[in-house]
């Protein structure tokens, strides 16, 4: 379980988010919805919000686009992680990244399974960065959004999330986690002697 220092100030991020789907609109886009309303209720900006076709080519333009340009810190991407001929989200993300952060998908199959079952092993969730962005691949159904968001998203997109989370790596201005910071003890070597910072 994730320890949150209260008294470490909330440091809000700017979030794109895109649904990848050929029969979504804005009328009808509950994952979109969800998670737009989750991040705002949670301090954040909603910078940019899109619903592009499961085609790897735009779902691939989009991102670029947002990863591009300065101010956007992450995007959550939501629909076309499956196994069906149309489902090339991974495909068209995995290519931008810089580092992939394989516990985000390893970590999401895990809780949940508590909701589905086997059945989350069809789930192909991603996480990466790149350029200063970080970058989330979801399952399309709101209820699979929910699960990363609340289990996951949440607290690594806050700042006061110890002992480590990813605000630092996207907000230069913010606090490191404390596991990342310099130490200042004296590493004693083997034979005694005191090796220097």
């Amino acid at each position: 379980m994730a320890h949150v220092h209260v008294d470490a100030p909330f440091v809000p991020l700017n979030l794109a988010v895109l649904t990848v789907s050929d029969t979504r609109d804005f009328d009808y886009d509950g994952s979109g919805d969800l998670l737009s309303t989750r991040l705002v209720e949670a301090g954040h900006w909603l910078g940019d919000r899109r619903i592009v076709a499961d085609d790897i080519y735009r779902i691939r333009a989009v991102v670029s686009e947002w990863i591009a340009r300065d101010g956007i810190h992450a995007v959550l991407v939501n629909g076309g992680t499956g196994f069906t001929p149309r489902d090339t989200t991974p495909e068209a993300l995995v290519p931008l990244f810089d580092k992939t952060i394989e516990g985000f998908g390893e970590l999401f199959r895990q809780i949940s399974h508590a909701d589905i079952g086997t059945s989350t092993v069809q789930s192909r969730a991603i996480g990466g960065v790149a350029n200063r962005t970080l970058m989330f691949a979801l399952p399309g159904s709101p209820r699979a959004c929910a699960t990363a968001w609340d289990g996951i998203l949440a607290s690594q997109l806050d700042a006061r999330t110890r002992p480590c989370n990813f605000v630092a790596m996207v907000r230069p201005d913010a606090a490191p986690c404390a596991s990342r910071q310099p130490t200042t003890t004296p590493v004693t070597a083997e034979h005694g002697e005191e090796k220097q910072p």
